[in-house]
């Protein structure tokens, strides 16, 4: 099949170089890349997308150096301070209490640790602690970093109820999953529609030893995925459409959420619903790529030194929640969920600690940042998740902003 070649990639051209070490980091990922494409053939570029990401020692999430932050590649809410972690936990209480002793918390994927910090002193302060709270972090490098942070900043006895897993857990619990920022970072298939039929991008190495992208016919799972974004969506997408999709997001969601016997799945990503994902405008999809606090279009600069994400549809998610056995219980734009999680209360608190105006600049700035538009506040969204919960566990806030009827 033809060469696709990936759009805007003179940009990378004015980013900044790594250092010699990273480089070398790199090119030794692609080493590996290119080694296994010389002996399979063309990779899908979800495989690639996973093997930049989680590739043991070399993928981005794999390997030492800062992600987050102002010293890495991209700031997560969390980072910004802790009205953000202050105001999921006002909402997902009535949930806890309603469990029980018995709840625990999951969360996915804990990132620097600060969401889990801001997120257990809030629980400790409305004296709702969780029986355990559980990171699930493939990370060891940030599994190290969470564990010294939790440390130095919790009481001994609250830092005892956290744990570490490997894996999803396996036995039956009750209590809450929590992800930010996770599914964006699925490693996900790129489709292409062409003459009326589905292919699916590959990853291959050109003459000159360069990555490329080729069109591959797409296997019954892909195909059978695209179709039903189609007909779900009334109308077939155009020839020449490219886009992402997650075939597996149901057996993803199955796997982490499959032994919750009760309780609820809270998922903040950016993303659309699925009629605003597929438009016929947004024809190249969503990927993109983060690097040094800029973002841009092209998959193969650097591999393992940039994030690799692309947006959540919506839709699709809800749709794997109601599969898994859960009820869809409030999709809400970001702003709206930080109200209904009383963010005044939360900001007028911490602007009366803030020991001087630079704090309490400081503390304006994430508001506006949290829920402006043009910034997190519509771009991001929050979904609710429930089983085995009466409708009075999702605060009534919540509920009034809902706009499910969208998906």
């Amino acid at each position: 099949m033809p060469d696709h070649p990936m759009p805007d990639r003179s940009m990378p051209d004015r980013l900044p170089e790594p250092d010699a070490d990273a480089r070398a980091h790199s090119q030794r990922l692609s080493a590996l890349l290119r080694e296994e494409i010389a002996a399979q053939g063309p990779m899908p570029f979800a495989r690639y997308m996973e093997r930049c990401l989680y590739a043991p020692g070399l993928g981005y999430y794999s390997a030492g150096s800062a992600k987050l932050g102002a010293g890495g590649d991209f700031v997560t809410a969390p980072e910004l301070g802790s009205l953000f972690a202050r105001c999921v936990v006002a909402n997902l209480l009535p949930a806890l209490r309603a469990l029980g002793d018995a709840a625990d918390v999951v969360e996915l994927g804990a990132g620097s640790g600060a969401f889990a910090e801001a997120a257990l002193e809030a629980l400790a302060e409305a004296g709702a602690l969780p029986r355990r709270y559980r990171i699930l972090e493939p990370s060891a490098d940030l599994r190290a970093r969470q564990r010294e942070r939790l440390q130095a900043a919790l009481p001994p006895d609250v830092v005892a109820r956290v744990e570490w897993l490997d894996r999803p857990p396996e036995s039956s619990w009750r209590g809450i999953l929590f992800a930010n920022e996770v599914i964006d970072a699925l490693p996900t298939t790129r489709f292409a529609k062409r003459d009326g039929d589905v292919f699916e991008e590959h990853v291959d190495i050109d003459k000159n030893g360069h990555p490329v992208i080729v069109d591959r016919p797409a296997d019954a799972l892909v195909g059978g995925a695209v179709r039903h974004v189609e007909q779900s969506m009334g109308a077939p997408l155009d020839d020449g459409y490219r886009s992402e999709i997650l075939p597996q997001l149901p057996y993803w969601l199955q796997a982490v959420a499959g032994a919750q016997q009760a309780g609820a799945m809270l998922f903040i990503d950016y993303g659309y619903t699925r009629r605003d994902y597929y438009r016929a405008d947004r024809h190249g999809g969503t990927l993109r790529a983060h690097y040094r606090h800029r973002a841009h279009d092209d998959p193969f600069f650097w591999p393992g030194l940039q994030d690799l994400t692309a947006h959540v549809d919506f839709t699709a998610l809800a749709e794997a929640g109601h599969h898994a056995g859960f009820d869809l219980a409030a999709y809400v734009p970001q702003a709206q969920f930080l109200i209904a999680g009383d963010i005044e209360k939360a900001f007028a608190d911490a602007h009366a600690a803030a020991g001087d105006e630079a704090g309490r600049y400081a503390l304006a700035q994430q508001v506006k940042q949290l829920t402006l538009p043009g910034m997190m506040g519509e771009r991001f969204q929050a979904m609710l998740l429930k089983r085995g919960l009466d409708d009075d566990a999702v605060p009534e806030a919540l509920r009034q902003f809902d706009r499910s009827s969208r998906l």
